[in-house]
């Protein structure tokens, strides 16, 4: 996969180091890593923690955004310790040529899904949710479109429509797009996020997050997956939070009732089903 490697760099050469673990060494003893082999190629790096309640409503796998903390993004930020806390098991993992895991190719939403059916392997009696930032978000998308994943409800927050749509503000990585356009056609309409959501299969719900003030994806996009959406689709807006920093901004205590509130009522949900 070295050249992946190499064809990557224009896109996230500056994320793809050494990773770091935020975890203290006591916390580790509450993770349990894992590897899994993705359809990208890459050897997914992953790590499960169970519920800090008794009770184990879901299993929520977190999908991270562009960056070098990888999938220390939910822990660093406290994504992970607000749904422990609060009856979820969470997963969090690195999308191959991140973090610790192995490079694949472009197909990360083969990530997502691959990541997907290993939580219900560790967790079988439970359901599967998912909550994807920007990167994972968008692929997650895609991920929905394929009739193996096991997620039965999601959070896409931040995520662009096209590829087109993110990567024009970095005109790099936009001509190589371009150039990898004008070579895959038929896989520039495979990753083409805002048609193939209209694929989406096994959701029972959808929330959708965007911020007002995000200069890189702005609500417009968010509006757009709703109306293409087959699924019962929820939009929620704040007003101010910059791209993948909504737990660092103002509306950090809403953005995190919402959170719950949703994985609390879609758990239940299918529950009472």
């Amino acid at each position: 996969m070295f050249i992946y490697k190499i064809l990557k760099r224009p896109f996230f050469g500056n994320f793809m180091v050494k990773w770091r673990s935020p975890l203290s060494v006591e916390q580790q003893r509450e993770w349990e890593p894992f590897s899994v082999k993705s359809k990208s190629g890459g050897i997914l790096q992953g790590l499960f923690a169970r519920s800090k309640t008794n009770e184990e409503k879901s299993t929520i796998v977190l999908g991270h955004p562009m960056g070098k903390e990888a999938k220390g993004y939910f822990i660093k930020h406290g994504y992970t310790d607000l749904l422990r806390e609060h009856g979820f098991n969470t997963v969090v993992f690195d999308i191959n040529g991140f973090g610790e895991s192995t490079h694949g190719n472009f197909s990360y939403f083969d990530d997502i899904v691959a990541m997907g059916i290993k939580a219900s392997e560790l967790t079988p009696a439970i359901p599967i949710g998912y909550h994807g930032i920007s990167l994972g978000g968008q692929m997650a998308t895609i991920a929905f479109a394929d009739p193996t994943h096991p997620y039965r409800f999601a959070i896409v927050e931040s995520a662009a429509i096209t590829l087109e749509d993110f990567w024009i503000q970095f005109p790099v990585s936009y001509k190589m797009l371009q150039l990898f356009n004008l070579l895959l056609p038929t896989y520039k309409k495979k990753v083409r996020m805002i048609e193939r959501i209209k694929e989406a299969k096994h959701l029972s719900s959808l929330l959708l997050i965007y911020s007002k003030s995000d200069d890189w994806v702005p609500v417009e996009m968010g509006m757009k997956f709703k109306e293409h959406s087959p699924v019962a689709t929820e939009l929620w807006m704040v007003a101010n939070a910059q791209h993948a920093s909504m737990m660092k901004s103002e509306h950090k205590d809403a953005y995190s009732r919402k959170i719950l509130d949703y994985f609390d009522r879609s758990s239940q949900h299918l529950e009472n089903k």
